[in-house]
């Protein structure tokens, strides 16, 4: 958490107030925030550098500066908040970028998981991430095809960002559910069906987590409301909206994962 909708929601909301503006200085509050490069080159080639656009990238937000890319993986806790000059950077604050428009850009994030790339070229960071599932690539055709080529649990293998970008533990049982396959499930046994509605599943669940800006479901990530349309995930003893039967709470990879008995049969 966050995931790519969450992610996506956050890139959205800060593009307006990012692109066009120049950074002035950055402020690193906690020097292990910044993956790459030094801490006093970073300070140095930022400043002055404008910003051309903020993308995502799996569960990367790139912010696209002139000369550079700055791209920032939240990992478990991490937000971003622009805010204006006049107010004092917050405790978990661990770097802070200051705008030509009189606001700052504030890196927060309190279990200090995440973390910060400033680099000409984003591939050496993301080189190894697999396809975006909303883009025109990612087919049935080519998730039936990998799926084949893999004798893995289902939801380890989907949680897997070198084999899809962006899916994590909350929309991964969702589209699960909605395909009716059980995550225990080999990818090898996929049929091509199921890899057709595992493939809808995907890019509705993830559509639908973007129209209502992520999922809210702790202190870590807020303004979403993906949290009131749960299929399975979090619901744990309550019933199944297709069928009635009690969600079951599973434990698949050393993650939390929530099932259907019914809907999702392991066969």
């Amino acid at each position: 958490m966050p995931e790519l909708p969450e992610v996506e929601t956050i890139a959205r909301s800060i593009r307006p107030e990012l692109v066009g503006k120049t950074i002035l200085s950055a402020d690193l509050l906690w020097a292990p925030t910044l993956a790459a490069p030094s801490v006093k080159q970073f300070k140095q080639q930022v400043q002055g550098q404008k910003v051309r656009d903020v993308s995502r990238r799996a569960k990367y937000l790139d912010i696209v500066l002139k000369d550079f890319h700055l791209l920032i993986h939240l990992r478990m806790s991490g937000d971003i908040m622009i805010r204006s000059s006049k107010v004092v950077p917050e405790k978990h604050d661990r770097l802070l970028l200051n705008l030509s428009s009189r606001k700052y850009l504030a890196f927060n994030d309190t279990r200090k998981f995440g973390r910060v790339w400033f680099t000409h070229d984003p591939e050496s960071v993301l080189a190894k991430l697999g396809p975006e599932p909303l883009e025109s690539g990612f087919t049935s055709r080519w998730l039936f095809e990998n799926l084949r080529k893999h004798k893995r649990q289902l939801k380890p293998l989907l949680l897997d960002q070198t084999f899809i970008a962006g899916l994590g533990n909350i929309y991964t049982d969702e589209c699960l559910h909605m395909a009716k396959l059980h995550p225990l499930s080999l990818s090898k046994d996929v049929s091509r069906k199921q890899a057709e509605a595992l493939c809808e599943a995907i890019q509705s669940v993830l559509k639908e987590g973007i129209r209502r800006n992520g999922a809210s479901i702790d202190w870590v990530y807020r303004g979403g409301e993906y949290q009131n349309h749960f299929r399975v995930y979090d619901r744990e003893g309550e019933p199944c909206l297709m069928c009635g039967a009690k969600i079951q709470k599973l434990t698949v990879g050393q993650r939390g994962t929530h099932v259907c008995p019914k809907c999702q049969r392991l066969r």
